[in-house]
């Protein structure tokens, strides 16, 4: 019987806790082992996960539809980045009242404090830093976008297909076990119950706010298009549900294109914005991983600098906009940001995992629909100059 990735993650979670409760050290030791050999690894493939994504994505970008491809990512980068600064101004707000005595006074910034070590390391140096890696995937992007090369654009999109099929085949199915093994030695030091007060307030926020950004860009959509905002907002309920089913956009594409229609938006615009905003729009994703980080930050004691969390967004919108279309997909390209702009630990950076991979369907199930009011935005604005420019061409070809 296969189990679903949230499944797995909740029994690694309950699992880790009792083994963490009832054996004894040296069992808790090798758990850390194997925790400490993926965590190396995911420091390892990080760098290798960006250039992967990023590059081929900026180029492929730069060689679209022209105007529809500028106005369709400018709106989804747009999107993300307001979705980022809608969780960091209500994180920033509520959980210093609502985690209030959660903090773990620094301690995972010496988690030796109350975490047990390996029994051995491997070491797995990443090939590059993560900002190396970032200042390269822009370059190679822009550059493939400018001189329309094809050779090393096809070439970044077979190491494309590789990365993806390391994330899919190694690193989301070993993370439940990895999951454990940290939940293992938390509860072993006596930490877990924090870190599950902490889960369980966040995700109530994440989902308040994933209500109230799908509200704010159907608004816009609604007041740009001249309709009505609850009509869009129904009409994308089927959409919302599947995505929640399959916890993939990609997997919804076929009822997202189908409802988006039945909100009126042409055709041509709808088959066009609904497939590219699948990789491109990851709005909920974005909330969940600022309000998960600036969670993590604040049990850890860590100060949360608007200026740091604002270029974090920023940097985010745009990984976003290249984040592998794989269940835990966002999260794993956001591991270099994480690490390189807010200073997260190995520890630090699995509570994230675990933290976002526990709602990712919710998550999946905002990026989707909020895909139908981008579809709703891009028709309004650019939808009827596409219909006269198409009756020109055929007008010239008669």
């Amino acid at each position: 019987m296969k189990i679903g990735l949230l499944p797995r993650l909740i029994i690694a979670i309950i699992l880790g806790i009792v083994a963490g409760l009832l054996l004894p050290q040296w069992w808790i030791q090798l758990f850390a082992t194997f925790s400490g050999m993926l965590g190396n690894f995911l420091s390892f493939i990080v760098p290798l996960i960006i250039i992967a994504f990023i590059a081929p994505g900026i180029g492929e970008l730069g060689k679209g539809a022209g105007k529809l491809v500028g106005l369709t990512t400018t709106l989804a980068y747009a999107s993300s980045v307001f979705a980022g600064l809608l969780a960091f101004a209500t994180g920033n707000y509520l959980f210093p009242k609502i985690l209030e005595g959660g903090s773990m006074n620094g301690n995972f910034e010496n988690p030796e404090e109350f975490l047990q070590s390996p029994l051995f390391q491997v070491d797995m140096p990443p090939v590059m830093g993560v900002m190396t890696a970032l200042i390269l995937s822009f370059i190679l992007g822009l550059g493939l976008a400018a001189v329309q090369g094809d050779t090393l654009q096809r070439g970044l999109e077979d190491f494309r297909a590789i990365i993806e099929k390391v994330i899919q085949y190694v690193i989301i199915p070993l993370l439940p076990v990895h999951i454990f093994g940290v939940f293992a030695n938390m509860t072993y030091g006596g930490q877990v119950a924090t870190i599950m007060a902490t889960f369980i307030k966040v995700f109530a926020l994440i989902i308040v706010l994933h209500l109230v950004m799908l509200t704010l860009q159907y608004s816009a959509a609604a007041f740009a298009s001249k309709r009505n905002v609850i009509s869009l907002l129904k009409t994308m309920v089927p959409a919302y549900f599947t995505a929640l089913g399959t916890q993939s956009s990609t997997s919804t594409i076929p009822v997202t294109l189908d409802q988006t229609k039945k909100n009126k938006v042409r055709d041509k615009v709808a088959e066009f914005v609904v497939p590219l905003c699948a990789n491109i729009h990851l709005s909920g994703s974005t909330i969940t991983i600022v309000s998960c980080a600036m969670a993590v930050m604040f049990v850890n004691g860590m100060a949360m600098e608007p200026t740091t969390i604002i270029q974090f967004i920023l940097a985010l919108g745009l990984t976003m906009i290249a984040a592998p279309g794989v269940p835990g997909g966002a999260v794993i390209a956001a591991l270099g940001l994480l690490q390189s702009i807010l200073g997260f630990s190995e520890t630090m950076t699995t509570l994230m995992i675990a933290l976002y991979l526990a709602q990712d369907s919710f998550g999946t199930a905002t990026n989707v629909t909020g895909d139908g009011a981008i579809s709703v935005l891009v028709d309004a604005i650019f939808g009827e100059k596409m219909e006269t420019e198409a009756e020109q061409q055929e007008h010239v070809s008669a």
